[in-house]
């Protein structure tokens, strides 16, 4: 990889001699590989979900509660192609439901040889769990090599997303990601133990103060791709133990029940399918120990 423009930041910069926007060089920088208990219940099963977490992001949320590994500042040993693909391997060993690939937007090309080659050997579905923030040139790369995408949705307003993930233009770049992620993986599939196989999830997360936001965004979700094609997972896991202390004063707070019921209520009315959370989980407890 000469320079990197494989996200919307189209940086390009040479990986190997500085680092861009994401923050991280060429090679692969692993924060955790391990099981994990808490993805939604449909690619966790009884083992949990083989999450490799990379360090890096190209979205930078005030209120990021992975930004221990997310700004790339993590002081860790490179990883090599051989190196992740044991490390994928030994996940499915382990018992893992999938391979989870978390935030690995910026490593989605440097990924491509890897997957062509450990592919025939996983008996286990490969999930690209990314921020929504993607390129679908880069995306087409992957075709064939991903069975679940899980992406997040994260705002309609174009000021919240440059005011909170310093992410111009969001929504327009994450929907046709999203259209692309559809075109290539289709509508949810199950096996026998009704574990997800093949498809899309579109995480959301709910956020204090922005309720008609997060209704928007599911008005438009639903015009332009109806609400069967994928499955939605509305988060209420906000905590402010996270937020940067310049964030917006409404993100001080935890959301209300009537906030995460209302844009639950509008799901409901689209007919959207999927996963919602109790308000329990917006604790710090559920962040890995990085």
């Amino acid at each position: 990889m000469s320079v990197c423009n494989q996200c919307p930041r189209r940086c390009n910069v040479d990986r190997a001699k500085s680092t861009g926007f994401c923050n991280v060089p060429e090679f692969f920088s692993v924060a955790r590989i391990g099981l994990h208990q808490w993805e939604e219940p449909v690619l966790c099963g009884k083992n949990g979900a083989g999450t490799i977490f990379f360090s890096g992001c190209n979205l930078r949320c005030v209120f990021c509660q992975n930004r221990a590994i997310s700004r790339g500042n993590l002081n860790k040993p490179p990883m090599n192609a051989d190196d992740l693909a044991a490390a994928m391997l030994d996940l499915q060993k382990q018992g893992a439901a999938c391979i989870d690939l978390v935030t690995p937007t910026q490593y989605a090309l440097q990924l491509v040889p890897v997957l062509r080659a450990v592919r025939p050997k996983l008996q286990i579905p490969v999930v690209y769990n990314c921020g929504g923030y993607e390129s679908v040139e880069t995306l087409r790369a992957l075709d064939e090599l991903i069975d679940i995408y899980l992406p997040d949705c994260k705002y309609f307003s174009n000021d919240l997303s440059c005011s909170f993930s310093h992410a111009p233009n969001y929504f327009s770049i994450a929907i046709e990601a999203l259209a692309e992620m559809l075109r290539q993986v289709g509508d949810p599939v199950y096996n026998a133990d009704e574990m997800l196989t093949r498809g899309v999830i579109v995480r959301h997360l709910v956020l204090p103060g922005h309720r008609n936001d997060s209704i928007a965004l599911l008005r438009a979700l639903a015009e332009r791709f109806g609400t069967k094609r994928f499955l939605l997972s509305l988060m209420s896991q906000y905590t402010p133990d996270f937020s940067e202390p310049d964030a917006p004063k409404e993100l001080s707070r935890r959301l209300t029940s009537f906030e995460y019921q209302s844009v639950l209520d509008t799901a409901a009315y689209l007919g959207f399918s999927g996963f919602s959370q109790a308000a329990s989980s917006a604790t710090a407890t559920y962040t890995p120990e990085f």
